[in-house]
C-alpha cells in the first residue's frame, strides 16, 4: 500500500479511539501517504497527528455556522473536496467504523480508491461496496479493539497501541502559565474536573461536584481546574452549562483552589486536561481526551457500555450505578474512586515535574 485514507466522521470519542488504528498502519506502511477525513467538529484531534501526512476536513449540516454559511454551500464545499481526493487515487480507504454504515461507503464511492476496507455486515447493501470486507463479529471489548481488528487484512495483528493525540503546544504553555499565577497555586497535584455531559443519564448533579470538591480540598494536597461547555442550558442548539459552573464556583468560595476553564473548542479543552494529573467526569469526548493525554480517571457512566467505552490505556474507576443513572452516584463513591486513583495521579505529578 503506497497511499490509505482513514475515513472516520462520529464523534470525539469514536475518533480519539480511531487513533491506535492509525498508528498501527503507520507502522505497518512507513513509507506510504496515510491521510485521514474527519469532520470540522473534532479536526483538533488529529490535526497534530504524528502518523498522518494530511488530514482533510468537511462540515456536517447540522454543525454549520448559522447564519454565515448555508446548507447548500456545506455541500458544495464537501463535493469540492470529494473531487480532490477522487484525484489523489488512493490505493486504500479505511472506514474506522465498528459497523456497516451506509454513508462512510459512500464517501469511498465519491473517492474512489483501488480498494476499500470495512466491516461488512450480512443484509446489509452497502457490504458490496467493500471489497475488503471484515464479518461483524461482537465481542465483550473496547471500541479500539474492535477497530484493531478490521486491519487484518492487511496484516496487521497482535494487540491495540495506546491513543495518540497532541495538544497545541503554545496553547498548553499559556495553560500551565494561566495555573501557576492562581495566588493559590503551588507544587501539588491538579485535578480536572469536567461538568458536562451530553446525555441526560450521565450528568452528575451540581451539589455531587460541589460536595466532592470540598472533601478533596479539606486536605490542601490537591488543586482543581473546572471544565464544561460554554453556554447557556436552554440553548435548543449548543446548551452549555454556564448555570451549574456558576453554581459551583460560589458554592465553593472565592478562597477554593480551583482554576474556571470553560472549553468554546478542543483546543482550549486539550491544553487545559493537559496541566492536569488526574480527571474526574462523565463518559464522552472529554473523557476520551482526557484518556488520550495521559491521565488517571473517575469516570461516570450512566447507559453507555463501560467494557467498550472506559478508558483506554490509562488508571481508571468506573462508577456506574444499577439504575444506569449518573445522578445515583453518591460523592462518598467518587471520593473513594479518586482514593483509588491516588498513586496513578501523583505518578503523573512526579512525572511533570510538578512532585518529587
Amino acid at each position: 500500500m503506497k497511499s490509505i485514507l482513514v475515513i472516520r466522521r462520529d464523534n470525539i470519542g469514536d475518533l480519539v479511539c480511531t487513533t491506535p488504528l492509525i498508528h498501527s498502519l503507520r507502522v505497518r506502511f512507513p513509507d506510504a501517504r496515510i491521510d485521514a477525513l474527519v469532520t470540522s467538529y473534532n479536526l483538533p484531534v488529529v490535526s497534530r497527528n504524528p502518523d498522518l501526512d494530511e488530514v482533510f476536513a468537511y462540515t456536517k449540516t447540522h454543525h454549520r455556522v448559522r447564519g454565515s454559511e448555508s446548507a447548500l454551500g456545506v455541500l458544495w464545499k464537501r463535493a469540492r473536496l470529494m473531487y480532490r481526493l477522487r484525484r489523489r487515487h488512493y490505493d486504500c480507504v479505511v472506514l474506522a467504523n465498528c459497523g456497516c454504515m451506509p454513508r462512510p461507503v459512500r464517501l469511498a464511492r465519491l473517492i474512489q480508491p483501488k480498494h476499500v476496507l470495512g466491516f461488512t455486515e450480512a443484509g446489509k447493501p452497502c457490504a458490496r461496496h467493500i471489497d475488503m470486507g471484515v464479518p461483524i463479529d461482537r465481542r465483550a471489548e473496547h471500541e479500539v479493539e474492535e477497530l484493531f481488528r478490521l486491519l487484518a487484512p492487511l496484516g496487521i495483528t497482535g494487540t491495540a497501541g495506546p491513543l495518540v493525540v497532541n495538544a497545541d503546544a503554545d496553547a498548553v504553555t499559556a495553560a500551565a502559565r494561566n495555573l501557576r499565577q492562581q495566588r493559590w497555586s503551588r507544587a501539588r497535584p491538579t485535578l480536572a474536573v469536567h461538568i458536562s455531559a451530553r446525555l441526560p443519564s450521565q450528568r452528575w448533579p451540581a451539589q455531587r461536584f460541589i460536595d466532592t470538591l470540598k472533601a478533596l480540598g479539606e486536605s490542601g494536597e490537591l488543586q482543581f481546574m473546572l471544565f464544561w461547555s460554554p453556554g447557556d442550558e436552554n440553548n435548543p442548539m449548543h446548551p452549555g452549562d454556564d448555570g451549574k459552573a456558576q453554581e459551583i464556583i460560589t458554592a465553593l468560595g472565592v478562597d477554593f483552589p480551583l482554576l474556571p476553564w470553560p472549553s468554546s473548542s478542543l483546543d482550549e479543552l486539550m491544553a487545559g486536561l493537559s496541566v492536569c494529573d488526574g480527571m474526574l467526569c462523565s463518559d464522552g469526548g472529554a473523557m476520551h481526551l482526557g484518556a488520550s493525554l495521559g491521565l488517571p480517571i473517575a469516570a461516570l457512566f450512566g447507559k453507555s457500555d463501560a467494557t467498550r467505552w472506559h478508558p483506554w490505556g490509562v488508571a481508571h474507576e468506573i462508577l456506574q450505578p444499577t439504575s444506569l443513572e449518573v445522578a445515583d452516584v453518591s460523592a462518598q463513591e467518587a471520593l473513594a474512586a479518586l482514593a483509588r486513583l491516588r498513586p496513578a495521579i501523583d505518578t503523573r505529578a512526579r512525572a511533570r515535574g510538578v512532585l518529587k
